[in-house]
């Protein structure tokens, strides 16, 4: 039987015509469609692991910069890369191990020798300070205190020459009955006594020699040769005053103006007798020189000390710490109470405590870590050797563990 079109077809049998036909082509849209999302989906993965994988990153190395495009993993892949070698003594920040900071800077520090002469004692040291300050402040040395050869500002990688380091020393002069107590840093004996204004005669002798390098605590004696003369020079004396200076650090002395001492010239008239002088009489004395006073500045700032347990274990970091800073540098208990804080900041007091981002290591966070090699090959373990590094590091750059404290709480580092 034949049946009119747009009629159902009895149960069991399958439609004809128009409506079938409509049904194929809708089944056929749907499979079209699922093709299509799954074809999107891949490529929008695809994508995304693309953007994912892909960086720009700007490389410093040696001040020079380059923006570069990497799909590098870590630090080192990006350096390698863009054929940039680096070493162990080399700063490389963050870390090479680190993972590839996105849209960030890659710093590269190539280390260089420097030849020193601290006070007598020849050296030579890598550094990756790119000043001659910033290298002697990492030594420990304050170079605003220091007589240099080269300027403190001068660049490391423009040095073909030794510098000369000659640092403060106190030293006791005693020349024509007097005493003169002195804080200088000139390099030899003879630069020590024309800075305070003693005046040598043709012949007179000085203990050390003129070229000795000056020692802390260093007696320099002036024996003066007997000339016979009518005349004699003699050294006017000067003061040491004290002033306070609310900006440093309790403790704290750095010398602003220099002693100086006068000369004065005295005629006498003499009587001799038998080759010896038996009598003499002054007749004049004309002051050729007044004498200048030493001023020196004497900190009074206080830093807050916190409380801290200072019974601690002999044998753990924070006890060898506190024995060596008695031993070496004679710091107290509230010293001690502002390097805990200070290195439980930084370190919470970990010999292996690692920065991944900057490089620092160990409980001082040298940077690098490396640096703590001039205290001893076993920096990387051994908590004696990474604190000696650290307080002088501290002693050099800020006098004392509360100065260092002091420095942190208003920059957030030291």
């Amino acid at each position: 039987m034949t049946r009119p079109c747009g009629h159902a077809a009895p149960n069991g049998a399958k439609p004809t015509g128009r409506k079938a036909m409509r049904r194929a082509a809708r089944k056929r849209q749907r499979i079209k469609t699922t093709s299509r999302v799954a074809v999107l989906a891949v490529a929008a993965a695809g994508i995304v692991t693309f953007s994912a994988a892909h960086k720009e990153v700007t490389i410093n190395v040696n001040g020079q910069t380059s923006q570069v495009q990497t799909f590098a993993g870590s630090v080192a892949g990006v350096l390698a890369q863009e054929h940039v070698a680096y070493s162990d003594r080399d700063l490389v920040a963050p870390a090479p191990a680190a993972p590839v900071p996105r849209a960030g800077e890659i710093v590269v520090r190539t280390a260089m020798p420097m030849e020193l002469n601290i006070d007598g004692e020849e050296m030579v040291v890598w550094t990756t300070a790119p000043t001659v300050d910033e290298a002697l402040a990492d030594l420990g040395v304050r170079a605003e205190e220091a007589r240099l050869s080269v300027s403190r500002s001068a660049s490391i990688a423009g040095l073909d020459e030794t510098i000369e380091v000659s640092t403060p020393k106190a030293v006791l002069i005693e020349a024509d009955g007097i005493e003169l107590r002195a804080y200088s840093n000139a390099p030899s004996v003879r630069q020590v006594l024309i800075e305070v204004g003693v005046v040598l005669g043709p012949h007179d002798t000085v203990v050390p020699g003129l070229d000795a390098v000056p020692e802390d605590g260093m007696q320099i004696k002036v024996h003066r040769a007997q000339s016979g003369s009518d005349t004699e020079t003699t050294v006017i004396p000067f003061e040491t005053v004290e002033q306070e200076d609310p900006t440093l650090i309790k403790g704290t002395k750095v010398v602003k103006t220099p002693g100086r001492a006068g000369q004065k010239v005295t005629t006498y008239i003499t009587t001799t007798a038998g080759g010896e002088v038996v009598a003499r009489q002054v007749v004049m004395e004309v002051v050729q020189s007044a004498p200048v006073n030493q001023v020196v500045l004497v900190g009074t700032k206080v830093v807050s000390v916190p409380s801290v347990n200072v019974n601690v274990d002999p044998s753990s970091a924070q006890g060898i710490a506190r024995q060596m800073m008695a031993d070496s540098y004679g710091w107290g208990d509230g010293e001690f109470s502002c390097l805990v804080n200070l290195w439980n900041r930084e370190s919470g007091w970990r010999v292996n405590a690692a920065n991944s981002s900057s490089g620092a290591y160990g409980i001082p966070q040298a940077l690098p870590g490396s640096k703590m090699s001039s205290a001893g090959a076993d920096w990387k373990t051994n908590p004696a050797t990474q604190i000696k590094w650290g307080l002088g590091y501290i002693k050099g750059r800020y006098g004392t563990p509360c100065g260092a404290w002091s420095a942190f709480q208003s920059k957030g580092w030291y």
